[in-house]
């Protein structure tokens, strides 16, 4: 009896789990068959991480199933993820052709239909339009053989706050003088690139410069700030700031005017939502809990701006 009980016990419990596995199966396949679903499979890094962060928050507002794949490594070029796609191809064994979670681009790319690829340059590299080539176009022709229905769009990086220590490369041996020159030149390499593929481009850079030259809302380094001796928690000031900036890690003030944050990644992932789903942004209302109301509808209208011009 107490056999009998048992095999009944496991045998609810391998129906159980077959269900809810047949339940899974079945809302993703709902997913992709829905006609607002948008199935985005993303190559990039940092940047393409922060400009994405709130994207899917800004769908669900406006009841779009959005599905996100993700080839992205902090850090890395175009010519750094190319390499990695000539190592799985010459070995799809070999683990160093395998560095997205243990996956080749490949095996990524192999789960499912995309409806968008985007692609981008490590942020530093972005305004020396001689590091894009050959690896963008190697990359583009790769994606199309595997995904030939996906559309291809350029994700346009931002240029550094403009307190950075140093900018971007723009030439081999010389970096930008400022943010603006950096902005600049990504830009033109950018558009040169979007223009070879035939794609369209995302322009969260010039969205970035944007608020970053506006008299009210542009960022203004903090000049009274003690740099070369501050004392925690003490931080200059950053209003508006859409880059981290400074910050305390433990007893260290970390300065990071590269990176976007809740702000910046707030614009980023409007001015990707209104160009992915061609959708308005003026009338988004959700934002970050700490930016604040009067800001982010600056930011909606700065995203809604640039959008226009595309």
């Amino acid at each position: 009896m107490k056999i009998n009980m048992k095999l009944q016990f496991s045998t609810l419990i391998k129906l159980s789990i077959y269900s809810l596995l047949l339940v899974c199966l079945a809302a993703n396949v709902f997913a992709q068959s829905r006609p607002d679903t948008l199935r985005l499979f993303i190559i990039g890094n940092s940047f393409s991480q922060n400009a994405s962060a709130f994207l899917p928050q800004l769908a669900k507002e406006r009841g779009k199933m959005l599905i996100i794949g993700r080839a992205e490594l902090g850090g890395h070029s175009l010519e750094q993820h190319w390499g990695y796609v000539e190592k799985a191809e010459a070995n799809a064994d070999d683990p160093k052709g395998k560095p997205y979670g243990g996956k080749s681009l490949k095996m990524l790319l192999g789960q499912g239909k995309w409806d968008i690829v985007t692609i981008q340059q490590y942020s530093y590299l972005s305004a020396d339009s001689s590091s894009y080539y050959p690896y963008a176009s190697k990359l583009v022709d790769y994606v199309k053989a595997l995904q030939p229905q996906a559309r291809l769009m350029v994700h346009q990086t931002w240029a550094y706050r403009t307190d950075a220590k140093k900018f971007g490369r723009i030439a081999e041996g010389k970096v930008a003088a400022s943010q603006q020159e950096m902005w600049q030149k990504s830009r033109a390499a950018y558009h040169l690139l979007a223009k070879r593929i035939n794609a369209p481009i995302l322009a969260v850079g010039d969205a970035f410069q944007i608020v970053a030259e506006d008299r009210k809302y542009g960022f203004k380094p903090d000049l009274s700030f003690n740099y070369e001796h501050p004392t925690a928690p003490n931080l200059p000031d950053q209003t508006h700031s859409i880059n981290i900036g400074y910050y305390w890690n433990k007893k260290e003030l970390v300065f990071d005017p590269n990176h976007a944050n809740d702000a910046g990644k707030y614009l980023g992932g409007l001015i990707w939502y209104g160009i992915l789903f061609n959708d308005s942004v003026k009338d988004i209302r959700f934002k970050p809990e700490n930016v604040s109301e009067e800001f982010a509808q600056y930011l909606r209208k700065v995203a809604a701006q640039t959008i226009r011009k595309q």
